[in-house]
């Protein structure tokens, strides 16, 4: 197996961003001696990630946003003959429905009944029903950078930064439970973040490490937290507990302007920090060639000079909008699809491109879509 993942680093087109997703789905991770790997033959020098902005790289994208359940039925359908595949094709193992459904009753089980109720309208599928529980899912991961501020907030501010064609590029307002959420889709009903009626707001970004374990997909724990949730303090409890298959990081917001950053991983108890900012390391760098491919230290560095110099919330989206935190390589697979700024005291969530804002809120949502151009300036 390792020789196998090596020949495939080095013949790899990795200028084919989407190919190398589909392709990293197939490898079995937890099977790989990642010290013995050596990385001065992989890929990345000379990669896509190293090219400068091409002047024709402009991509229409549509956001949507729906604040129902014919909405989210909508969605659900349109997008799980696509996850279905990824879901299945993925090198570790997938779970059968009756363990993914005891993982859920046994670490998250408020969301039983709308897990129950969703499955049905994928029309009982065994594999969607495990789906839609997220136990184990295939390997993944994104770049991302964010940031909690307190002058002119509090406000949670991120850039998601990913493959446009692998995009969900949906806002959605849920009730389930009786809790009112708002968040940007990802996974068929998980997030990438996003606020809800207590008051809390969260955001992920991947981690930068390698490894695999057993556990839940992010965005299943990201919908957990801000449905049960309320604080920081009960946000942070719940992300201690919760198993997660991959390394990520979380930072949680509340009303009133309590913050955390939770380092998540699959082969170590969760680190809670006070840190206000994330992007694609934890307490050190421990995955080099990824690090300096997606400059997650110097994304770091300058979010922390940027809240060190006391910058409010519209200097900080301001600089989230220009390089080096505002990610260009769209058509390689690495752009910031959207900038968000979260408020949890007044329950708005307003997504950013440049020259253009589209704003929401838990008692106002502006169904429809609008029409963006990433890599517009």
């Amino acid at each position: 197996m390792q020789e196998d993942w090596q020949r495939w680093v080095q013949a790899a087109d990795w200028s084919d961003w989407r190919s190398w997703l589909q392709r990293l789905a197939t490898i079995d991770w937890t099977t790989i001696d990642w010290a013995a790997i050596d990385w001065a033959a992989g890929p990345w020098p000379g990669t896509s990630w190293e090219r400068g902005p091409q002047a024709d790289e402009v991509i229409p994208l549509t956001m949507r946003a729906f604040g129902d359940d014919a909405g989210l039925a909508g969605h659900l359908r349109a997008v799980w003959p696509a996850f279905g595949r990824w879901w299945q094709d993925g090198a570790n193992a997938r779970p059968a429905l009756d363990e993914a459904r005891a993982r859920l009753e046994q670490h998250m089980p408020e969301l039983v009944p709308t897990w129950q109720r969703l499955t049905a309208i994928l029309g009982e599928d065994p594999a969607a029903g495990a789906a839609l529980a997220l136990w184990n899912p295939p390997p993944f991961l994104t770049g991302c950078s964010q940031a909690a501020v307190l002058p002119g907030g509090p406000a949670l501010v991120r850039n998601y930064d990913w493959d446009y064609r692998l995009f969900d590029a949906a806002v959605a307002r849920t009730e389930f439970g009786g809790r009112r959420v708002l968040g940007m889709l990802d996974c068929l009903w998980g997030l990438l973040d996003g606020v809800n009626d207590a008051g809390l707001a969260l955001s992920l970004t991947f981690g930068g490490r390698p490894q695999v374990g057993e556990g839940f997909g992010i965005p299943l724990v990201i919908r957990y937290v801000l449905q049960v949730c309320e604080t920081v303090q009960q946000a942070v409890e719940a992300l201690r507990r919760i198993p997660v298959h991959m390394s990520y990081n979380v930072t949680a917001l509340d009303r009133g302007g309590s913050r955390a950053t939770v380092y998540l991983a699959p082969d170590r108890p969760a680190h809670v920090t006070g840190r206000a900012v994330a992007t694609n390391h934890q307490d050190k760098v421990e995955w080099e060639p990824y690090a300096a491919a997606i400059r997650t230290v110097e994304r770091q560095e300058q979010l922390e000079e940027l809240l060190a110099t006391g910058a409010d919330v519209p200097a900080v989206v301001a600089a989230l909008l220009r390089p080096p935190l505002y990610a260009t390589k769209f058509g390689a697979g690495f752009g910031t699809l959207y900038t968000a700024e979260y408020r949890p005291a007044e329950g708005v969530a307003r997504y950013y491109w440049p020259g253009q804002t589209w704003t929401h809120a838990l008692d106002r949502l502006e169904p429809g879509s609008i029409q963006v151009r990433l890599g517009t300036s």
